[in-house]
């Protein structure tokens, strides 16, 4: 990587590109490697080009030479023309790609064909994933489309240089309310991201700040502009977060209504300054009505009003607006049972399903609730029938120990993307309504919160780092396996010793399931410090003393949503889950306290209580803590010193809050309800 920074294996990430030191692997493949053809020559095509010279250089210790034809054997071939004896090109999409081994009559070559340059990218980084995994190139046939028309990332930056969320350093984009000059790292970052296929980004945090609001202005937009170009030669778009009050806060006007012919003039005007300077800007993304944001409730106007107004500005340029689903009132009292904040994003978007705009996007977050380590799936999924939409995950681990911990997030959005919402009947999993393809929405796909900051390693925690690329890639294809995700990034960013990728895809696999054993029981939620949400606090609420999320009391624990006696959320749900979670007898016990409230002597189907449960898992999830860390130091010497002391460093930080969490939440449970733990353990 081209950065003036620390350019470490810690930094390189994925595209580490390491020397290839396994003779026979070289041996048969190096002939493919030694020759690259450019038939096309746009800025993306280049960073193509580009790549593909440097890893090579990298991995083999000789340089490609280039050419503009295919004049012999053994070449590796960019293009997107139709010439090159490539079967299929009209069935790919326009980021998808054909990677052939093409053995004609007089020449074989290896064909990287896109529809367009954006997929000979893709195409590119494929190759080279081949080539870290020591794929034999003598016969690729490969096609792929993406399954997502947006695949993109959220970063929750303020100019100020923190991130909101932000747990591996400071931002990358600005500095000092500023844009940063440190331009090379922000296209190592490009192409970390186009690596593994994603193609949208909003650079700014969607609590847009005072002097955020201003990033669509004369002010900053020339260093919008910068930045956009850079994203464009990697393929991807940008996008801004944009504060609803704007008119007000920029302009002269004294209301933001909707409704209002100034204020729609204003956005008008003010997406002709954004084009002007950024023709293919991607569009606006917005938290309106929600934890003390501005929007059209204030107006007495509706969501679709408030993002329709927004869509009509950017209509013309070919924009979109991308209008976040988080909306409830922080503000509510929690103390009244009836009262339940997973109803809202349904309650509020539900009815107005088939009154937004085509280019609007509602984006709504994977659970009800906040990307707690364990949640339902929100029911928006499948009752929005005419809305476009993008699902929301949260590669950041907010809730999930915040890059000090290791916590694995491939194998939790597989459950997500999978779940069957019963929409269309049986076999409507929601990775087929995010893309689009169930209700057949104009846009559509899937986005997250951005998990990378300054730190030399990008996200903190080394092994957070797979988090970001195992996103990008499951994304592209929801269906390949978290095995195959896991083991192409263990092995690109580690290297293809068969004890590290024994030890690290193991630890990776197993560490989801760990940090639930420790810490949030059965679904329940929470149990964190307000505000900066790390550490446990079993009554912990964001906003006021007004209550908890468990309702914990002497005789039990959980959150009564059925229709029968409590908030009456699980009607939300199509009627097959409905009456799956509405039962307990069928709800799956790692969500019985998200759904119900029990006894802490009811008895899971596993036949251990309730209470004994929560005493069980948060020893055992200790121990696993202390054996992530037995496995880590079996590769002490087999990885270079910064990465390994990295993680070395944060699984004892990790051990020791595990401790905290289990006599925290054992003790207060044995005093709550008074019941010894069976197996006579010490809990305080």
């Amino acid at each position: 990587m081209s950065n003036k920074n620390n350019v470490t294996e810690a930094y390189k990430g994925w595209l580490t590109y390491k020397k290839i030191t396994g003779a026979n692997w070289l041996n048969e493949n190096n002939k493919w490697l030694r020759t690259i053809v450019v038939k096309d020559h746009s800025e993306v095509m280049k960073s193509a080009k580009n790549e593909l010279v440097n890893a090579i250089c990298e991995m083999t210790d000789e340089e490609p030479t280039l050419a503009n034809a295919v004049e012999s054997s053994y070449q590796i071939l960019l293009t997107t023309s139709k010439d090159n004896n490539v079967e299929s090109l009209d069935e790919l999409n326009e980021d998808g790609y054909v990677i052939q081994t093409i053995h004609s009559n007089d020449r074989s070559y290896i064909s990287l064909t896109g529809k367009t340059d954006k997929g000979v990218l893709y195409a590119s980084f494929h190759f080279l994933r081949l080539i870290q995994t020591r794929t034999n190139l003598d016969n690729l046939n490969i096609k792929e489309n993406p399954a997502n028309q947006y695949r993109m990332i959220n970063q929750w930056d303020n100019m100020d240089g923190s991130i909101e969320r932000g747990y591996a350093g400071e931002s990358i984009f600005f500095e000092n309310n500023k844009f940063t000059t440190n331009l090379e790292r922000i296209k190592d970052y490009a192409r970390l991201l186009s690596s593994v296929g994603i193609n949208a980004i909003s650079i700014n945090n969607v609590n847009v700040h005072a002097v955020e609001t201003k990033l669509i202005t004369d002010e900053f937009l020339p260093d919008v502009a910068k930045v956009a170009e850079i994203f464009r030669n990697y393929a991807i778009k940008t996008f801004l977060s944009i504060n609803y009050a704007s008119p007000m806060q920029l302009g002269d006007l004294k209301t933001a209504d909707p409704l209002n012919e100034d204020v729609r003039q204003w956005w008008k005007e003010k997406a002709k300054d954004v084009y002007r300077v950024i023709p293919d800007f991607g569009g606006f993304v917005v938290k309106a009505d929600s934890e003390h944001r501005p929007g059209p409730f204030t107006y007495d106007r509706n969501h679709a009003d408030g993002s329709n107004m927004l869509a009509e500005a950017l209509e013309p340029f070919g924009g979109v607006v991308i209008w976040r689903c988080f909306v409830y009132n922080c503000m509510q009292d929690w103390r009244d049972r009836k009262t339940d904040r997973a109803r809202a994003a349904y309650d509020h978007f539900k009815p107005l399903d088939g009154q937004f705009h085509d280019n609007v996007i509602l984006q709504i977050k994977n659970g009800p609730m906040d990307f707690q380590v364990r949640e339902a799936n929100s029911p928006l999924f499948g009752a929005l029938t005419e809305t476009n939409q993008i699902l929301e995950f949260q590669v950041t681990q907010e809730y999930t120990g915040q890059q000090r911990h290791l916590c694995y997030l491939i194998p939790q959005w597989k459950e997500i993307l999978e779940f069957d919402t019963f929409a269309k009947g049986q076999g409507t999993p929601i990775k087929r309504i995010v893309d689009g393809s169930t209700f057949e929405n104009k846009l559509s796909g899937i986005a997250a919160v951005s998990n990378i900051g300054n730190d030399n390693n990008w996200t903190g925690h080394q092994l957070a780092q797979a988090n970001l690329y195992g996103y990008g890639r499951l994304i592209w294809n929801p269906d390949l396996s978290t095995e195959e995700i896991t083991g192409e990034w263990v092995r690109a960013t580690f290297g293809n010793d068969p004890e590290v990728v024994e030890q690290i895809t193991t630890m990776l696999h197993d560490s989801w399931p760990i940090y639930e054993n420790y810490t949030s029981p059965l679904g329940v939620g929470w149990m964190v410090n307000p505000n900066h949400h790390y550490g446990p606090n079993v009554d912990g609420y964001e906003y006021s003393v007004w209550g908890t999320y468990h309702f914990a009391d002497w005789q039990g624990i959980g959150v009564d949503r059925t229709v029968k006696s409590g908030t009456g959320y699980t009607a939300q749900y199509f009627k097959e889950n409905a009456d799956m979670y509405e039962s307990l007898d069928s709800c799956p016990d790692e969500l019985l306290l998200f759904f119900h409230h029990v006894p802490y002597t009811h008895k899971l189907k596993s036949g251990v209580t309730v209470i004994q449960h929560i005493y069980n898992t948060h020893f055992e999830g200790v121990e696993q803590a202390i054996g992530l860390n037995e496995r880590w130091s079996k590769l002490k010497g087999k990885i270079d010193e910064e990465r390994y002391d990295n993680v070395a460093n944060r699984l004892e930080v990790q051990i020791e809050n595990a401790k905290q969490w289990r006599d925290i939440i054992n003790t207060y449970f044995f005093r709550k309800s008074g019941i010894n733990d069976e197996k006579n353990r010490t809990i305080y």
